[in-house]
């Protein structure tokens, strides 16, 4: 009985400290010193313990009374410690409804012509739009007035790494200009190239149309029926259609995310991060005007939403096709890359099947770790709890000050996205971490703490790969 029980105790040991040794390992690729010296650190120490511990069978310590009572004990422990770790926690039923879980009073359609985005690109002084808008919104015309004057929502771009901001500054444009290209209205909105239609049963257009978008460069896709809530009222972001009342012409939404380096946002704010946000902006740009077309072609109708031209809000569609929840950051949290995810989608008439919402865990995850939030250098991420926004419940974001800081470093920040604990590489440790994580509330408190300790509660921005530097042996 006592060697049994000594081989269990040795075998669990054993496997502690071989998940000691993968995460030392991974924080050793990952170039995290310091989570790599206290990583190191955690290793020896559980070497040190199990030497103790063979060297204790070895004097034969566990076949006395005390020996046994502490071995025993020890088991019961280590039993009940993982047991309260990996056992499932109550599911969150309004995570499983998607964005209708968290919809409490009257939602209304938001306008395109409002976003901060559109206000700075397109309203001019003294055209017939902007004394249109401000007409109907003054309270707002001075804010945006002084955002202009200092150069628009990136005012002078790359400014955080001036003087060596150019050539990433070069790179972030042609992405930008890539992804125009694809703006053109037989884009957006193709006709059919065959002239006919092909029939396919709902499983065998799913299957092709997520099999195509994956092969295309897709990471993840998903599918929605479109909810005219998430769609805008009307257009701004487009001097030919501005105002112009969008329709809902479809029933159907594919929803797809790419992957974004966790070495380039690893940077921001600086302006690595701006040439892999544009980059991806262009690979979803290639990917949803590639899957609108085949639609087209099958003999349907498609309407393509990238950068240049989004008719519904992309994050909502993305809960409720079952890509993940909506974090504290206002952006997606995939279980897959966390929010480090450029997010496309095509609507369509073509009749697919639907994918349901997912619980993961981020609700209650993003309730107590706040990194992100005390983390921002705009302070714009709220540190309380959900709040009521438009009849939804969700933390609220400052726009105004997230987009008046783009416009003072001259990038896209993403330094909430950088720092948020499920932005780690997808290394064995950290999938065994987030698999707990998804489904255990003891798990998100212990390794919400624990990345605080390991990477600290506000972590540096890294350096970039070579050829993005911005400033060589700079980050900060």
């Amino acid at each position: 009985m006592v060697i049994i029980l000594i081989i269990i105790a040795a075998l669990a040991l054993i496997i502690q400290a071989f998940i000691g040794l993968t995460y030392f390992i991974s924080c050793i690729l990952e170039k995290e010193k310091g989570a790599t010296v206290l990583a190191g650190l955690q290793f020896s120490g559980m070497l040190g313990l199990v030497s103790i511990f063979f060297f204790l069978v070895w004097v034969d310590f566990f076949e006395t009374r005390v020996g046994l009572t502490l071995l025993i004990c020890g088991l019961v422990f280590g039993a009940l410690a993982s047991f309260l770790l990996i056992r499932r926690s109550g599911a969150n039923p309004k995570a499983m409804e998607g964005t209708r879980g968290l919809i409490i009073g009257e939602v209304k359609r938001p306008d395109e012509r409002e976003t901060v985005f559109a206000r700075n690109m397109l309203l001019q002084p003294g055209s017939e739009m902007y004394e249109m808008f401000y007409k109907e919104h003054p309270e707002i015309e001075e804010c945006d007035a002084k955002r202009r004057e200092k150069g628009g929502v990136f005012g002078p771009m790359g400014a955080i790494d001036k003087p060596h901001e150019g050539p990433n500054v070069a790179t972030a444009m042609a992405s930008l200009f890539f992804s125009l290209g694809l703006a053109a209205p037989d884009k957006i909105k193709p006709f059919s190239l065959t002239g006919s239609r092909i029939d396919l049963n709902p499983e065998e257009a799913t299957e092709r149309i997520k099999g195509y978008a994956q092969s295309l460069g897709a990471d993840l896709v998903g599918i929605t029926e479109v909810n005219p809530l998430w769609f805008y009222s009307h257009r701004g972001m487009t001097l030919e259609d501005w105002g112009k009342e969008i329709e809902l012409e479809h029933k159907y939404a594919i929803v797809f995310a790419v992957e974004m380096s966790r070495e380039m946002i690893g940077a921001g704010p600086h302006t690595p991060s701006m040439v892999e946000s544009m980059h991806k902006y262009a690979d979803v740009a290639t990917i949803s005007a590639q899957v609108a077309s085949f639609i087209a072609n099958l003999g349907y109708s498609a309407t393509a939403n990238q950068v240049h031209y989004y008719e519904a809000i992309l994050v909502p569609m993305a809960v409720d096709a079952g890509l993940g929840e909506l974090g504290r950051i206002g952006y997606l949290l995939t279980k897959e890359l966390g929010p480090r995810v450029r997010l496309g989608a095509v609507t369509t008439d073509l009749p697919l099947i639907l994918d349901k919402p997912v619980d993961i865990g981020v609700q209650d995850f993003c309730k107590i770790c706040k990194k992100c939030a005390v983390g921002c250098p705009a302070s714009s991420i709220a540190l309380g709890d959900h709040t009521e926004v438009n009849g939804s419940l969700r933390w609220k974001l400052n726009e105004v000050t997230c987009f008046d800081y783009w416009g003072r470093v001259g990038t896209a920040c993403s330094d909430c996205m950088r720092v948020c604990p499920w932005s780690h590489a997808r290394t064995v440790p950290h999938k065994v971490i987030l698999g707990l994580v998804t489904r255990n509330k003891i798990a998100r408190r212990l390794f919400s703490a624990m990345d605080d300790i390991f990477y600290g509660k506000k972590p540096k921005p890294k350096a970039p790969p070579g050829w993005a530097r911005f400033n060589p042996g700079k980050t900060d």
